[in-house]
């Protein structure tokens, strides 16, 4: 598959999330191809119409792109989360890290471009920014043998809405859900591999105004990670080089951030393992 039809690929994944009275007209799909032969989309949708933008270039890598070692790969099926809605269910063990009622251990991170961090009824809410919008925990979690958990929801854009930032040993990983133009999800970064990039690197489908139950569990020698009770990482971390994209160093330690989305969060819980 060539680079357009890798883009196009992506592109796909969006439109399928849409509305049965959102339109897209032919005559409104805008493509714009980057220089040097680097193509990547960025897709804003309304009711009327749809626009596919050029993404960014970070960090040398394109939004919206797959490549795997310096080869360029065709994004496999698309999967979707469950088709049930997500209900709350039982109380997650552990320690609750939001009280439902403020920001009392948490900041919101100065990204630059950030857009305005609420809580309304009951959940963090992070404002679509021109950048990152996130929130920093201001504790001091573990660095191994722990799982976090909590509840995300995108609640406008196309992009992740839930990158959760966490220690691992000595350094830090990013765990993406939907992200890329909405679909990809991964770790961020194995031996310097992003989640679009590395063997984490999954396709799912996500709503908009719908909960999702993530949960991520750092072990010494492992990295698991679980979406609406479906286990979508388990990575062996020993030998391996785990590190962040630059663009999150604001959530170190721990962290929660959307890219140019609304995201809504709750219910975020921290358990030790026993060791």
């Amino acid at each position: 598959m060539n680079r357009l039809g890798i883009g196009l690929a992506a592109a796909l994944v969006v439109f399928a999330t849409l509305n049965a009275d959102e339109v897209l007209s032919a005559a409104q799909l805008n493509v714009q191809t980057a220089s040097a032969g680097a193509l990547a989309f960025r897709v804003a949708a309304s009711a009327s119409q749809m626009v596919i933008r050029k993404a960014p270039k970070q960090r040398g890598r394109i939004f919206g792109r797959r490549r795997v070692r310096g080869s360029e790969q065709p994004a496999p099926e698309t999967e979707q989360a469950s088709d049930a809605p997500s209900k709350s269910g039982p109380t997650p063990a552990g320690k609750p890290l939001f009280d439902g009622k403020s920001l009392e251990g948490w900041k919101s991170a100065n990204f630059g471009g950030e857009g305005e961090v609420t809580v309304e009824e009951g959940q963090i809410v992070l404002g679509r920014g021109n950048t990152l919008t996130g929130i920093t925990y201001q504790g001091d979690p573990p660095k191994t043998n722990y799982e976090i958990s909590l509840e995300a929801m995108r609640v406008d854009g196309i992009d992740f809405f839930c990158g959760l930032t966490f220690p691992v040993a000595d350094s830090h990983c990013s765990f993406i859900v939907g992200g890329w133009a909405g679909a990809v999800v991964g770790l961020s970064s194995i031996d310097g591999l992003d989640a679009s990039e590395n063997e984490t690197t999954r396709y799912m489908r996500f709503e908009k105004g719908r909960w999702y139950k993530i949960r991520v569990r750092v072990t010494p020698d492992n990295i698991s990670a679980w979406i609406d009770g479906e286990q979508v990482v388990d990575q062996k971390i020993t030998d391996r080089r785990i590190t962040t994209r630059n663009e999150v160093d604001k959530s170190k330690p721990l962290g929660i951030s959307a890219w140019q989305t609304k995201a809504a969060l709750r219910g975020i819980r921290l358990r030790k393992l026993e060791e």
